[in-house]
């Protein structure tokens, strides 16, 4: 309905962005590349998985699949009351995916940045269609083209919180947990067959797009409500799409606030404006973490697991709190430096060590020999997964 007023902005995101409960829920979204194993360098048509995950019907637990521009392959769990339930559910649902494309020699392979591969866009969709006119003519047309063909995520949901200080307390933690979660999973310090001069490349190419809709939200100030902060980013930010009955309009010029002036969006405008912005952590009813790099196979579920103890286990909280609270705000040098920036190191292997305690009490065992392989492989070395292909030949990466 049109008329949305400042007012009624704010009063629709705390109600629906910052809606809060009992914490404990959890889902993930994995997205991995399609390789083709006999040629790397080649892109899959995205035409071509849909065929192949058609013959063999859904995932056994739902898990959504979707496809990104770049035919990048996503896998989203629906909520699970818990780690342990929410880790079996995926996993098995991403060896559905793999077991259906193996037979037509593909794999799914899990990097922040396509290491080999150029951006090739396939989408067809209006959305993606008016997002890369949107950041052609606002000056991110390489980096624009980059992100929505060339990175994967693994991507973590969480809770807000139990009450209005609780989300407050949650949030604050999940902004100074970030460049963590960045350092020590990063895993893309090459992309189309050259270095990309991060340990992240993916945060390198995010940091580099439109700023009004990639930067931190709690860059607006530590104090701030989150829904206050989350309110004046969303009306500050340059609405990118405009999508009513059908019509589709990319960057009409504007700013949220400026629409709003006009008298003319109302909340499903507002909706959809808040799926086109893309900070750190976005809050969409749940804290919606996309900082970390897609991972191998083996460890896509190690940041969900690390995430999810150290924000919903009490003690890893106040460890989390004390360990990030030097690193606040580092989020250029955790992409740039990994694990091989010290500080970030030491909060690392301080998170790392709560989460690993934590994990028994969430009624999760089960994770703790996968964590503590990655711990021991990564953060007790100074070392992400990028350093892997820093120290490999393009043809052992490639495997």
């Amino acid at each position: 309905m049109p008329g949305l007023t400042v007012e009624g902005v704010y009063q629709h995101i705390h109600g629906v962005c910052f809606k809060t409960g009992p914490p404990g829920t959890v889902g993930a979204e994995t997205e991995w590349f399609v390789r083709d194993d006999t040629d790397p360098e080649a892109h899959v048509p995205t035409g071509r998985l849909r065929t192949l995950l058609d013959v063999v019907g859904p995932p056994p637990n739902r898990s959504a699949i979707t496809y990104e521009p770049g035919g990048q392959l996503e896998l989203s769990s629906r909520p699970y009351p818990g780690l342990a339930e929410l880790h079996a559910a995926l996993d098995a649902d991403i060896r559905h995916v793999r077991d259906a494309i193996a037979p037509a020699g593909l794999s799914l392979a899990g990097h922040g940045v396509d290491p080999f591969r150029r951006p090739s866009f396939q989408a067809e969709h209006p959305r993606y269609r008016c997002m890369r006119s949107y950041y052609d003519t606002s000056g991110f047309p390489d980096s624009g083209l980059a992100m929505m063909c060339s990175t994967a995520s693994v991507q973590v949901c969480l809770d807000i919180g139990a009450d209005r200080a609780d989300a407050g307390r949650r949030w604050r933690l999940v902004h100074a947990l970030g460049p963590v979660l960045v350092a020590a999973f990063a895993n893309s310090s090459l992309g189309a067959g050259r270095p990309t001069g991060h340990r992240s490349g993916r945060q390198a190419i995010w940091k580099a797009l439109d700023p009004c809709r990639t930067l931190p939200v709690q860059a607006n100030g530590w104090d701030a409500d989150p829904a206050e902060a989350w309110t004046r980013y969303a009306l500050d930010a340059r609405v990118m799409v405009v999508h009513r009955a059908g019509e589709w309009v990319a960057d009409p010029g504007m700013t949220f606030r400026e629409w709003i002036a006009k008298g003319e969006p109302g909340t499903d405008d507002l909706d959809y404006h808040l799926s086109t912005l893309f900070p750190p952590v976005r809050p969409r009813g749940w804290l919606e973490l996309r900082m970390i790099d897609a991972l191998p196979v083996r460890y896509w579920a190690v940041p969900v697991a690390v995430a999810t103890a150290l924000l919903d286990d009490p003690r890893a909280s106040a460890a989390a709190e004390a360990a990030c609270e030097p690193v606040t705000g580092r989020w250029a040098a955790a992409a740039r430096h990994g694990l091989s920036d010290p500080a970030l190191a030491r909060a690392a292997a301080a998170c790392f060590d709560a989460a690993l305690g934590a994990l028994p009490r969430l009624g999760a065992p089960g994770l703790v020999p996968v964590v503590g392989e990655y711990a021991e492989r990564y953060v007790g070395r100074g070392r992400c997964p990028a350093d892997d292909s820093l120290s490999s030949t393009p043809e052992e990466y490639a495997r």
